[in-house]
């Protein structure tokens, strides 16, 4: 995280801006995998069963 506060940018908007940097920086979970495949399947399984959740 680069440290340095900028003139126009007030101590508020400093807090946030680090904040959003520490969480961009958190590892991301692993996108399209068997896990996702396996939840999508589950959800159109048990959708047949209620037609009422269609959109």
């Amino acid at each position: 995280m680069a440290d340095d506060p900028k003139p126009e940018e007030t101590p508020i908007q400093r807090a946030l801006r680090l904040k959003n940097e520490a969480i961009a920086a958190r590892p991301k979970p692993p996108r399209g995998g068997r896990f996702q495949r396996e939840q999508a399947a589950a959800a159109r399984s048990s959708s047949k069963s209620k037609p009422w959740m269609t959109r």
